[in-house]
């Protein structure tokens, strides 16, 4: 298809575009008399006059396909959201069940992009060439990357930027899904970096927010971002040389060197095209999508509206398929959807749900956790970090450990005597730490999709960086803790 041929549907897809957004902004918006707003004992409601106006936005665009007939339905949810017809969590679980699973789908198509645009060969060339072609020094630079990264950006969309990155270094090497020492070891740093830099800002990390409000809600401590820094950035910092040395151990790679030279790899760095318009295309919306992340609470005020952190990306993956924006077709893209990693993403949320709503989770963390009031400081804390993290084998889930261990924490602490955040402070820390379980979060399951380890290589390797883990945010908690009055 010619150029002026493409321009041409992108045209008319525009004029849709545009006559659905004025169709619904006239339906929301248009003067009804109460002779035809009231039927009966039946009312059309604000926000069912609202409501009308998304469906006929939504019935335009289906008839025009003037965009793919998903993303039209995901803006529609935009929206009900926007238009305030109810909250987006609500509005999400009647069709998905949880935020949790637009969240994985936005990240994925994110990901997709990266990919597909040439941006994720270009930043894996720049990596390379301050990396060099030591397959170790690699693993390790990835390890560095992902937790500088996840300290800003949530950890998923951290793993979902690197896994496509280390998938294209290990094909251009030809090495196979479950082969390869190397593989599996670039992959699982794509997922323990971005995990270990989640617990370094207050917004790293889902359960890291969800932590703070208990802490506020429950016990009245308001924990500052500058507050939660300097517990969490030492501790990630730490952990990273921690993760390299278990995965040296566990997945030494069987190659010193890629088949490049470190010349050829700085060369082919600097050989590079200037950015091409996909390019340029993906890096503005993912820097829209993080802004978005970052700013949540401001545009939340002047909204009005909670924006959940599934909705910018769930938004901005939308706008990859408005007419003029982007040029590669949903054709494209959906070949590397995991819906796999979706399926397991869904049945973990379920599963954990069902421990948590049984009472058998509550009842298994006051059984090990009762005890802790009788140990010394330095013990105590150590003991609830390891045990929630092995905990994490039954909670299937970040965001359901945070959800029932820190209110328990909490009343433990009351219940105790204790300090309440010499208690709930080390369990909020590592309520986002998952080594062990790839289902345990989403951001282990995005590299856990591109098939280079299985679940019991992430398993037998996270044992021990779960040992080792715990050993040094212990250490890192109390230290400071010490320095701050806390212990």
């Amino acid at each position: 298809m010619s150029l002026k041929e493409v321009q041409k549907i992108e045209l008319k897809q525009i004029i849709y575009l545009a006559a659905a957004l004025v169709l619904m902004l006239i339906v929301r918006s248009l003067p009804i008399p109460d002779s035809i707003r009231i039927a009966g004992n039946a009312e059309l409601t604000a926000t069912g006059q609202a409501a009308m106006g998304v469906l006929v936005f939504a019935l335009v665009l289906w008839m025009t396909e003037a965009l793919p007939f998903h993303i039209t339905g995901m803006l529609s949810i935009i929206f009900l959201t926007l238009f305030k017809v109810d909250t987006y969590k609500v509005i999400v679980k009647e069709g998905f069940g949880s935020n949790t699973v637009t969240f994985f789908i936005g990240v994925l198509i994110l990901s997709a992009f990266i990919t597909t645009s040439g941006l994720g060969k270009r930043i894996g060339v720049w990596i390379l060439s301050k990396t060099g072609n030591n397959t170790k020094s690699i693993v390790f630079g990835f390890l560095l990357t992902g937790t500088v990264l996840s300290m800003w950006i949530t950890n998923m969309a951290v793993a979902a930027m690197l896994m496509p990155l280390a998938v294209a270094i290990l094909e251009e090497e030809g090495i196979k899904p479950l082969k390869s020492d190397f593989g599996r070891a670039l992959l699982i740093a794509c997922a323990w970096g971005s995990i270990i830099g989640g617990i370094g800002t207050p917004s790293g990390a889902g359960p890291n927010a969800l932590a703070i409000g208990f802490l506020k809600d429950m016990a009245g401590f308001d924990v500052t971002f500058a507050q939660w820094m300097m517990y969490g950035v030492p501790a990630a910092l730490l952990m990273v040389p921690a993760a390299w040395v278990v995965l040296m151990i566990f997945f030494k790679p069987e190659m010193t060197h890629l088949s490049k030279t470190k010349e050829e790899l700085r060369d082919e760095f600097k050989a590079l095209p200037p950015m091409g318009r996909e390019e340029i295309v993906t890096t503005i919306l993912f820097l829209v999508t993080v802004i978005l992340w970052l700013g949540s609470p401001i545009f939340e005020r002047w909204l009005g509206i909670s924006i959940p952190i599934s909705m910018p990306v769930f938004f901005t993956s939308c706008l990859f398929f408005i007419p003029k924006v982007s040029r590669i077709p949903w054709k494209d893209i959906e070949p590397q959807i995991s819906w796999s990693g979706i399926i397991l993403i869904v049945s973990g949320i379920s599963l954990g749900m069902m421990l948590y709503t049984s009472g058998a989770a509550k009842w298994l963390s006051v059984v090990l956790l009762s005890g802790i009031g009788t140990l010394p400081s330095y013990a105590m804390v150590f003991v609830i970090i390891l045990m929630i993290s092995l905990l994490k084998i039954i909670f299937s889930s970040n965001t359901v450990t945070a959800t029932i261990i820190i209110p328990i924490m909490i009343e433990l602490a009351v219940t105790l005597g204790l300090p309440v955040m010499s208690v709930a402070l080390p369990a909020s820390l590592v309520a986002s730490l998952a080594f062990i379980l790839v289902t345990s979060s989403p951001t282990n399951v995005i590299p856990y999709s591109a098939g280079y380890f299985s679940i019991a290589d992430f398993a037998k390797s996270g044992l021990l960086m779960t040992l080792f883990g715990s050993i040094i945010l212990s250490t890192v908690v109390f230290v400071v803790g010490l320095g701050t009055g806390l212990y």
